[in-house]
């Protein structure tokens, strides 16, 4: 049901229940766990993508058949091995959330926790969790809001409409929008060039966006400056003239 495939500092992870619209059963959200978990401690690894099989769905969410006989208590689940939001948030490298068809309800939570979004035209996203009479638990009553703005957020939580993916990109919630046969082709030329910056780096300034996010404005400054500061002092004035020739003679094959 998770299909993992690893090349050139980049993961492929892919959610693989397409009769199911990829919907995240127990079993599932425990291979997520435990393929982030391999990921974060795999040091050939740099990036991951994420993504579903199949057109119809990225992830539809918990499984309602399964939460109808176990009760709905995964919705408010903090155990990584149970809230898939948590098993990406504790792997620390950059995630991209290649959206290939429907993300709705805990798949809308599970898209938001991904760091970069990339949409089929097939993609659409939806917070049904009103409509179904869950209160979301894995972020997406916050997220949503600081994202998009809002009175956005309200309209798509407090209806359950579908937000087709052209509109998702005017909106600012994903970074582009490619056919269904460039999906995978462009969510891994990213992958891969975040791939080329040092594993270190990478996991370092991911934090810091991540943390400052989280904070007052005035807050998330001070937050950089100790950080950056900290950090500065062991680079070399060698180290900084060899990295900018390098990327002065990428900036010219780009």
């Amino acid at each position: 049901m998770l299909l993992i495939d690893k090349a050139d500092g980049v993961a492929i992870v892919t959610m693989n229940r397409p009769e199911a619209m990829n919907a995240m059963s127990r079993g599932l959200r425990a291979a997520l766990d435990e393929a982030f978990v391999g990921l974060r401690d795999d040091d050939s690894i740099r990036a991951i993508v994420l993504t579903g099989a199949g057109e119809r769905a990225f992830t539809a969410g918990l499984d309602l058949k399964e939460l109808g006989i176990e009760g709905i208590g995964a919705a408010n689940a903090t155990a990584p091995a149970s809230n898939p939001v948590r098993a990406i948030q504790q792997c620390g490298k950059p995630v991209i959330g290649a959206i290939n068809g429907v993300a709705i309800t805990g798949g809308f939570e599970v898209a938001l926790a991904c760091d970069v979004l990339i949409a089929s035209t097939n993609a659409r996203f939806a917070d049904t969790h009103a409509r179904v009479g869950i209160v979301p638990g894995w972020g997406l009553s916050q997220k949503l809001s600081r994202l998009i703005g809002i009175y956005r957020a309200k309209e798509l939580s407090l209806t359950g409409n579908f937000l087709d993916a052209q509109t998702a990109l005017a909106w600012g919630l994903v970074n582009r929008v490619v056919a269904p046969e460039d999906l995978m082709p462009a969510a891994l030329k990213l992958a891969g060039e975040m791939a080329t910056i040092p594993l270190d780096m990478l996991k370092f300034y991911k934090k810091l966006i991540d943390d400052g996010f989280d904070l007052p404005f005035g807050e998330a400054m001070q937050l950089e400056h100790t950080r950056s500061s900290a950090r500065n002092v062991g680079v070399t004035a060698d180290q900084v003239e060899k990295n900018r020739l390098e990327v002065l003679a990428r900036g010219r094959k780009q």
